[in-house]
């Protein structure tokens, strides 16, 4: 009888490592494209955030009013105004202006630089499903034709029709490790601009807040103003 040469068949006829290798191949592929769509609606929900925030930061002329402007789910333009409002509440008996930008600066800078970590999350998996993927399935092509080997010894023949299935189920694993393997690196190098003009954004709502401060500490009575907000925004 011919053998059944479809990749189902393929599967179901293969050794039992080599039917872990395929599954655990076809497991990471479903977490690829998982990652794929949640990451690209975080993504794109949250430069849409973002880019609101900038808007509403560079309309106003104040810290105090850019903290009643922004919306309840603009964490991460709130979280830039409220570190640098409580920087300069913390600030206020300091007489020197360029220290207290310093001091807002770099803790608006801490918080750019954790939004940006905070949006990698994910990404890393696809990495290491990029890089490993081939290898688990060189390996479970390597082990299906030891496989095949020892059954062509045992059957004492080199007829093709004896040889070639285990050798093309050895092969079905090399296969689905490059199935996996090619999407996710391209997913994870689409990531990484998406990611990258993320953080663009990120910079551009942090440098609004900090024209807002140098507006505010040039003011002078604007020290008092900012801590008044803060204190009532609570």
């Amino acid at each position: 009888m011919p053998h059944d040469l479809s990749p189902w068949a393929m599967f179901l006829a293969a050794d039992a490592v080599v039917k872990a290798v395929m599954i655990g191949l076809a497991l990471a592929s479903v977490a690829t494209w998982t990652i794929w769509i949640a990451k690209s609606l975080e993504l794109s929900a949250a430069r849409g955030r973002l880019r609101r925030t900038v808007a509403r930061l560079t309309d106003h002329e104040t810290l105090a009013e850019a903290t009643q402007a922004l919306g309840a789910r603009e964490a991460i333009g709130r979280a830039l105004v409220e570190a640098a409002a409580q920087e300069i509440r913390q600030s206020t008996r300091a007489p020197d202006k360029d220290g207290i930008k310093e001091r807002v600066a770099s803790r608006v800078q801490r918080l750019e630089v954790a939004a940006g970590r905070d949006m990698l999350r994910g990404t890393g998996l696809l990495a290491t499903i990029g890089s490993v993927a081939p290898f688990v399935g060189l390996f479970g092509t390597v082990w299906g034709i030891m496989n095949s080997f020892i059954g062509i010894s045992k059957a004492q023949t080199t007829n093709l029709a004896v040889v070639a299935p285990g050798i093309a189920e050895a092969l079905l694993a090399t296969a689905i490790g490059l199935v996996a393997a090619i999407p996710a690196v391209v997913i994870y190098n689409h990531f990484s601009r998406s990611i990258g003009a993320y953080r663009v954004l990120v910079g551009d709502a942090a440098a609004a807040v900090m024209r807002l401060v140098s507006r505010d500490l040039d003011r002078g009575p604007g020290l008092r103003a900012v801590s008044t907000a803060q204190q009532a925004g609570k």
